[in-house]
Protein backbone atom coordinates (compact mmCIF):
# COMPACT_ATOMS: atom_id res chain seq x y z
CA UNK A 1 0.00 0.00 0.00
CA UNK A 2 2.87 2.07 0.40
CA UNK A 3 3.92 2.40 -3.39
CA UNK A 4 0.12 4.01 -4.14
CA UNK A 5 -0.25 7.93 -4.96
CA UNK A 6 -2.26 9.92 -3.42
CA UNK A 7 -2.90 12.08 -0.75
CA UNK A 8 -2.51 10.30 2.80
CA UNK A 9 -5.66 11.29 4.67
CA UNK A 10 -4.25 10.55 7.79
CA UNK A 11 -1.20 13.22 7.55
CA UNK A 12 -2.21 15.16 4.65
CA UNK A 13 1.05 14.45 3.05
CA UNK A 14 1.04 15.40 -0.98
CA UNK A 15 2.54 12.97 -3.29
CA UNK A 16 6.11 13.06 -4.01
CA UNK A 17 6.83 16.27 -6.54
CA UNK A 18 9.56 13.73 -8.40
CA UNK A 19 6.89 11.58 -9.59
CA UNK A 20 5.56 14.74 -10.83
CA UNK A 21 8.38 16.09 -12.77
CA UNK A 22 9.37 15.95 -16.62
CA UNK A 23 12.21 14.13 -15.77
CA UNK A 24 12.07 9.82 -16.09
CA UNK A 25 13.88 7.35 -13.69
CA UNK A 26 16.20 5.05 -15.88
CA UNK A 27 14.08 2.02 -17.38
CA UNK A 28 11.19 3.87 -18.08
CA UNK A 29 9.64 4.66 -21.33
CA UNK A 30 10.14 7.73 -23.46
CA UNK A 31 6.31 8.42 -24.41
CA UNK A 32 4.16 9.20 -21.74
CA UNK A 33 3.83 7.48 -19.02
CA UNK A 34 5.61 8.15 -14.81
CA UNK A 35 7.35 5.79 -13.07
CA UNK A 36 6.76 2.33 -13.01
CA UNK A 37 5.71 2.15 -16.87
CA UNK A 38 8.49 0.07 -18.31
CA UNK A 39 9.64 -0.77 -21.56
CA UNK A 40 7.86 -4.14 -22.28
CA UNK A 41 9.96 -6.90 -23.19
CA UNK A 42 8.69 -9.63 -25.43
CA UNK A 43 11.32 -12.43 -25.29
CA UNK A 44 13.71 -13.90 -27.86
CA UNK A 45 12.65 -15.10 -31.13
CA UNK A 46 14.23 -18.57 -30.12
CA UNK A 47 12.01 -18.74 -27.29
CA UNK A 48 8.70 -17.42 -29.16
CA UNK A 49 9.68 -20.83 -31.50
CA UNK A 50 10.08 -23.06 -28.68
CA UNK A 51 6.47 -21.87 -27.44
CA UNK A 52 4.98 -21.69 -30.50
CA UNK A 53 6.10 -25.79 -31.30
CA UNK A 54 4.67 -26.40 -27.84
CA UNK A 55 1.41 -24.98 -28.98
CA UNK A 56 1.25 -26.73 -32.30
CA UNK A 57 1.86 -30.24 -30.34
CA UNK A 58 -0.73 -29.82 -27.57
CA UNK A 59 -3.03 -28.62 -30.58
CA UNK A 60 -2.14 -31.52 -33.05
CA UNK A 61 -2.57 -33.95 -29.98
CA UNK A 62 -5.93 -32.87 -28.82
CA UNK A 63 -7.19 -32.80 -32.66
CA UNK A 64 -6.28 -36.22 -32.50
CA UNK A 65 -7.55 -37.12 -29.49
CA UNK A 66 -11.37 -35.19 -30.26
CA UNK A 67 -11.49 -36.18 -33.87
CA UNK A 68 -11.00 -40.00 -34.28
CA UNK A 69 -8.37 -42.59 -33.22
CA UNK A 70 -5.26 -41.02 -35.15
CA UNK A 71 -2.88 -42.28 -32.68
CA UNK A 72 0.03 -41.36 -35.27
CA UNK A 73 -1.10 -37.70 -35.23
CA UNK A 74 -1.39 -37.93 -31.33
CA UNK A 75 2.16 -38.45 -30.60
CA UNK A 76 3.73 -36.54 -33.38
CA UNK A 77 2.07 -33.71 -31.33
CA UNK A 78 3.65 -35.12 -28.15
CA UNK A 79 6.79 -35.54 -29.90
CA UNK A 80 6.62 -31.48 -31.17
CA UNK A 81 5.66 -30.68 -27.12
CA UNK A 82 9.10 -32.61 -26.02
CA UNK A 83 11.01 -31.08 -29.20
CA UNK A 84 9.85 -27.36 -28.19
CA UNK A 85 10.66 -28.36 -24.25
CA UNK A 86 14.09 -29.19 -25.25
CA UNK A 87 14.84 -25.87 -27.16
CA UNK A 88 13.16 -24.24 -24.27
CA UNK A 89 15.53 -26.02 -22.10
CA UNK A 90 18.84 -25.60 -24.29
CA UNK A 91 18.17 -22.20 -24.80
CA UNK A 92 17.46 -20.79 -21.26
CA UNK A 93 13.80 -19.70 -21.79
CA UNK A 94 13.56 -18.83 -18.22
CA UNK A 95 15.69 -16.03 -18.65
CA UNK A 96 13.27 -14.21 -20.90
CA UNK A 97 11.33 -13.08 -18.08
CA UNK A 98 11.21 -9.36 -17.40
Amino acid sequence: MADQVGTDFQSGAQPDDGALSQQRPAGTIAEGGGPGNYEAYHGRPVSWVAVSLMMLGFLCGGLALIFGPSWWAFWVGVGLVVVGGLIALATNIFEDWY
